[in-house]
């Protein structure tokens, strides 16, 4: 089966974040099932990478995409993906084609209108984004990467997304020994808690504190964010990795106060396979990330319930290690495995090309 994934989100190296790393292991494991994977996402003008794309897209037209193979398969990367499909789709000859977040059903309709099956991927509940009306996709399969965002589909455009959470290739890239020397915050945005970050770093100047680059930040956003860390010699601020064995090779805690309605949380799960807790909050999909391999507390809790927390976790040994086990534990729950993932995907995808709905029983418990 040739695949091909889509996006109006760029991807690595230009963007890193959950969605990319969800999807690409994704891409990767279904190419070592036999099929043929290829990606068309957007393109960001900065770097070698908009460098080269302006150069090829200059060469052959603004609806069409530069092609490249740094992820391992083809990808194309355009201005606008959904007008550039129908030219990608010409030279991938897709026989499904799989919606990533942002823009989603304006994807999804630049595929319908080439008459390619499509499989939704669900992996925020951001439904101004869509970019179209969900509603004229009509039928359409849905995967889903939390029970949160499943019932927030369906309560919203009455569709039965399955329920499969993001597949992380936890020992071969995640799995680390870990110093336990630091509390770390991945992607510093304000949506992502960073106000409470920074104020925990400044209640805990004993702790050392890192936070870790994601989505790029504006010159100003940075200017900004280094200005406040002039006071703060406990906080390092990283720059985006794709190696997160060194970020989790210190870690003691993850900190993930989002404000944000997180569609799953992957980067809890992330550090649960080198049996690092996480202190997160609970909303949307985290807590089902989180689970009992760390502890959830409102983003609108007082500093103090949430600087509290921290000091039990960074000073109770046992409190620690019953926590640490916990998340090791949680994150090797079958659920996550390939093993049981691929049966479901496939069978998504070929209901996705059959345009038949499967049985509910297809639903991981």
């Amino acid at each position: 089966m040739r695949i091909l994934f889509t996006t109006h989100q760029p991807f690595t190296p230009q963007m890193m974040g959950g969605l990319q790393s969800s999807a690409d292991e994704l891409a990767k494991m279904l190419r070592q099932d036999g099929h043929d994977v290829g990606l068309l996402c957007a393109l960001m003008p900065s770097g070698y990478y908009g460098w080269r794309g302006r150069v090829i897209n200059k060469a052959i037209g603004k609806r069409k995409a530069a092609k490249d193979y740094y992820l391992g398969y083809p990808t194309w990367r355009a201005w606008h993906p959904s007008e550039s499909l129908p030219w990608v789709a010409s030279q991938f000859k897709p026989d499904v084609i799989i919606v990533l977040a942002r823009q989603p059903v304006r994807v999804a309709l630049a595929a319908q209108r080439c008459k390619i099956p499509v499989l939704m991927m669900l992996q925020d509940v951001e439904f101004g984004d869509h970019g179209g009306s969900f509603s004229d996709l009509g039928y359409i399969p849905c995967v889903a990467n939390s029970a949160f965002t499943a019932e927030r589909y369906a309560k919203a455009f009455h569709v039965n997304p399955v329920v499969i959470p993001p597949l992380i290739n936890g020992y071969a890239k995640y799995h680390t020994e870990t110093s336990r020397e630091n509390v770390t915050f991945i992607n510093p945005n304000p949506i992502k808690g960073l106000g409470i970050a920074l104020t925990l770093a400044e209640l805990n100047p004993d702790i050392p504190f890192s936070f870790i680059e994601t989505w790029p930040l504006s010159d100003e956003a940075r200017h900004e964010l280094k200005e406040k860390l002039k006071s703060l010699p406990n906080v390092a601020l990283l720059p985006p990795t794709e190696n997160m064995k060194s970020v989790y090779s210190k870690c003691k805690i993850l900190l993930a106060p989002s404000h944000w309605e997180e569609a799953y949380g992957r980067v809890a799960t992330e550090a649960q396979f080198s049996g690092i807790p996480t202190l997160g909050s609970n909303k949307g999909g985290l807590p089902e990330a989180i689970g009992p391999g760390g502890i959830s507390l409102p983003p609108t809790a007082p500093i103090e319930v949430w600087h509290n927390k921290l000091r039990k976790m960074w000073e109770d040994s046992e409190y620690y290690s019953t926590l640490s086990a916990a998340a090791q534990g949680y994150a090797l729950r079958p659920e996550l495995t390939w093993q049981n993932q691929s049966a479901l995907w496939n069978q998504m995808l070929q209901e996705a090309i059959n345009h038949k709905p499967l049985v509910p029983a297809l639903a991981l418990e």
